[in-house]
């Protein structure tokens, strides 16, 4: 599958209306522009009036019932659009340009956010040129160094993504720098307590083994040239990193160096919220902002 199929997939049955904090951007609104154009969403547009509207003028877009504006300042806007989720006006939550700590403050809002209780992570979704398949990585934008009890929430919301994207039974390599279990290293005694946990009934929904290197969670062949068996070895569909740090090196590797498409999401929260770096591309959001109604039209269902 290709993220342009996930795309064009998308019912147009139930419109869902996303909210846009600090939509004053312009990438921002090209991907909004994009997705309405598609008759993917209706957009509730929070930030700066002026800045906005005339980046919808600038880009040949008209003000209506399906893309209203609505004017706040800045220390607001972001608390604006939650409220807008949390009091049932719009389905999904979107990133504008705001830093990710300022949007996170008001989702976690104890009266007007969207916690629900549960772990919230990052979910990223890659087309990667020459690979056979869509693959996900988590966590790289939200848990600095989750626990193991973390890890396996982690586990469970990215698995929830990827069965939405189409992927029944989504195969989940817990990675490290090693295949080998070391005591001195938390990565692969994590790996094994999850894969363990998976085993026995604790983290279903997913086919869950590690540690893995890199090479050969993705790799058939380098799986096979290092003895590793399994269902996940070599074909991963959901790359579990060890810490935020990995995650982001990865993430922004395959973007910068192999360029691929992608998009990312927070999962576990009340509702899916649309989270892209601020330098990412217009495409990026949009296959960000299908990912995301993607995984709502698969809930609802």
């Amino acid at each position: 599958m290709k993220l342009e199929h996930v795309v064009s997939a998308i019912s147009e049955q139930a419109k869902k209306i996303i909210a846009v904090a600090h939509a004053e951007d312009e990438e921002v609104i090209l991907s909004v522009k994009e997705a309405y154009n598609l008759g993917l969403a209706s957009f509730r547009l929070y930030g700066d009036e002026q800045a906005i509207q005339r980046l919808l003028h600038k880009h040949e877009l008209q003000r209506s019932h399906e893309l209203e504006v609505f004017p706040t300042d800045a220390a607001h806007a972001s608390l604006e659009a939650v409220k807008a989720v949390h009091f049932g006006d719009a389905h999904i939550l979107m990133k504008g340009h705001v830093p990710t700590a300022t949007l996170m403050k008001a989702v976690l809002n104890k009266e007007y956010g969207l916690r629900t209780g549960n772990v919230l992570s990052h979910v990223a979704v890659f087309e990667v040129p020459g690979y056979d398949r869509l693959l996900f990585i988590t966590d790289s934008g939200m848990n600095i160094a989750p626990d193991v009890t973390q890890k396996a929430q982690i586990i469970e919301n990215a698995a929830a993504v990827a069965r939405g994207m189409g992927v029944p039974l989504p195969k989940v390599a817990v990675l490290a720098a090693v295949e080998t279990l070391n005591p001195a290293m938390s990565a692969t005694t994590d790996a094994s307590l999850l894969t363990t946990m998976n085993r026995r009934g604790q983290l279903q929904g997913c086919i869950v083994d590690g540690p893995l290197a890199l090479d050969n969670a993705i790799n058939l062949h380098a799986a096979k040239m290092k003895h590793i068996d399994g269902e996940v070895a070599g074909r991963a569909d959901i790359l579990m990193v060890p810490s935020i740090e990995v995650g982001n090196v990865l993430y922004k590797s395959l973007v910068y160096f192999a360029h691929a498409k992608n998009g990312g999401m927070i999962a576990g929260a009340k509702a899916p919220i649309v989270l892209t770096s601020r330098s990412d591309s217009a495409q990026s959001k949009l296959y960000s902002i299908a990912l995301a109604i993607t995984s709502l039209q698969n809930e609802s269902e």
